[in-house]
């Protein structure tokens, strides 16, 4: 075992000494360990991430109850990664272990799955949001915005066109971190119910993903959930979660602040059309076509 895989063992016990359950704690924990040592040395490409230890916990308690107990979940940004500007490392297809493994759970559940991932098709990489139905059907999102700050632009390219997935009679609007800026890419001119953004947002701007989220959920009058890592990654940046659910008037549903954790809501499509009748507010937006 060489010194690397050993330091790497011991962020992976020590995250997982952080993650509690409600039942069979320690044969919990110890499940979890075993999954992410074998992801780490299996994978070495993947290897091991802080948060990791929250979205393994989660989907092995999912995967423990054959019930179905959720409609959908949703992951952050590059989820199975974090953000990385070296996507030949991390890459894979629409065929990989990620995505079968998606499709699986998917199935086993009755659920729906999404988030980011990397992936390669046809020399070229991106970086996108996939939306998995119970059924292993995919559909998916490529992000449009790239962050240019970062050089994202130099080695992934960019989306074209505008998702929305219809799930259990919800229209839902796949967005990506920097997408969250730009609001004319994401104005709600086809009606649909639910924005979702998966981010690896950082903590210097972390004041801007607060107040744009709320603007978002204003100004579509719709129900707008962001997903954000929480985490430190390769570079020393801090992602300091602050994952929040707003509803049709901006109101905070959910705020994760800065916890870890796996958060659970429910959204109630009945009220929020009843609150676009009565407002009527998206009768008057105006009407558009983005050129490129």
């Amino acid at each position: 075992m060489d010194s690397n895989f050993s330091n790497i063992i011991k962020v992976i016990e020590l995250d997982v000494e952080r993650t509690f359950f409600e039942n069979e704690i320690e044969k919990s924990r110890k499940a979890i360990s075993n999954i992410l040592k074998g992801i780490a040395y299996f994978e070495p490409k993947i290897s091991y991430c802080q948060g990791m230890n929250y979205i393994a916990a989660f989907l092995y308690q999912m995967t423990k109850n054959e019930e179905k107990a959720f409609d959908m979940f949703v992951l952050p940004e590059m989820f199975s990664s974090g953000f990385t500007m070296n996507p030949l490392a991390v890459a894979e297809t629409m065929n990989g272990a990620t995505m079968v493994w998606l499709k699986e759970l998917a199935k086993k559940k009755m659920c729906a799955i999404t988030g980011s991932l990397v992936i390669k098709e046809n020399r070229k990489f991106y970086n996108r949001m996939v939306f998995v139905f119970p059924s292993g059907e995919v559909q998916y999102y490529n992000k449009r915005h790239l962050f240019t700050l970062a050089g994202e632009e130099k080695v992934y390219t960019k989306g074209t066109e505008k998702v929305i997935v219809n799930y259990n009679n919800w229209n839902i609007c796949l967005q990506v971190c920097y997408d969250l800026r730009f609001p004319v890419f994401s104005r709600n001119t086809e009606n649909y119910d639910l924005l979702l953004y998966v981010a690896n947002w950082p903590k210097p701007r972390i004041s801007a993903w607060e107040a744009l989220l709320k603007a978002r959920a204003i100004e579509n009058m719709c129900y707008t959930i962001g997903v954000n890592r929480v985490g430190e990654d390769a570079n020393q940046l801090e992602y300091p979660g602050h994952s929040k659910a707003m509803d049709y008037l901006g109101n905070t549903i959910v705020d994760c602040e800065q916890e870890l954790g796996v958060f659970i809501l429910e959204l109630d499509k009945n009220a929020q059309q009843e609150m676009r009748k009565k407002l009527n507010f998206l009768n008057d937006r105006d009407d558009f076509t983005i050129i490129s």
